[in-house]
């Protein structure tokens, strides 16, 4: 009878008790290890290094980092570990930026134990897993893109048109978050969602594809 192989899993969550408490269900189930745990982006790309586990269970709120910087690094550097991502944040924008930096799972916290070990399994197997709540989502973004006109990119929401215009201008995150009446934070997630979906290479670069199509007309002040 063949031997069922072992997947091995690092926790990245900068929160104590639910690292602690997601790494006790997973050491419950068959077939699974927890081989690390990090808290930030600098400690995930080390702990992975170090234990090149099957699967990186990933949070994308990481307190002054972001869960898609470290996921982007650890699959340019260890492309054979899968990135499952497991976080509060289920809007269009955190679940592109995700698939776009090579995140080949996405549930919500909100997922039952099963959820989670049904898609560990599917991630260390090369395959793609997204949450229920995240499939509808993503239906309802691709039915919407499909049907929207007349925007030079038509991938991004009205609110990251609104965001990228601000970008163009040269608005910095704060000025774009009081102008819009957003968190920091949020504005953030939309900048990494808006780079992913259109392949700029960072900011600098974002800024010159979007004047380039159109966006960032200065206004009085836009500098200051």
């Amino acid at each position: 009878m063949t031997q069922q192989r072992t997947i091995s899993i690092v926790v990245v969550d900068d929160h104590p008790l639910f690292r602690v408490g997601i790494t006790s269900m997973l050491e419950t189930l068959d077939g699974v290890a927890v081989v690390g745990a990090a808290a930030s982006v600098e400690e995930a790309i080390a702990v992975v290094g170090e234990t090149r586990p099957d699967v990186v269970l990933m949070d994308l709120d990481l307190g002054t980092g972001s869960g898609i910087d470290a996921t982007r690094a650890i699959v340019r550097e260890h492309p054979e570990t899968g990135v499952l991502v497991l976080t509060m944040l289920g809007d269009d924008e955190s679940v592109f930026a995700a698939v776009r930096s090579g995140a080949r799972g996405y549930l919500l916290k909100t997922a039952t134990p099963q959820e989670v070990e049904r898609a560990v399994h599917a991630v260390a197997d090369g395959s793609m897993l997204l949450g229920p709540d995240v499939v509808k989502r993503a239906v309802a973004y691709l039915s919407g893109a499909k049907s929207s006109g007349g925007s030079p990119f038509p991938e991004l929401t009205d609110r990251e048109n609104e965001v990228l215009e601000l970008i163009a201008r040269g608005y910095d995150n704060p000025r774009i978050a009081r102008a819009l009446v957003l968190t920091s934070k949020t504005v953030r997630n939309y900048v990494y969602g808006i780079i992913g979906k259109l392949g700029a290479s960072d900011r600098s670069g974002l800024i010159v594809l979007a004047r380039e199509a159109g966006f960032g007309q200065p206004d009085e002040g836009a500098a200051s």
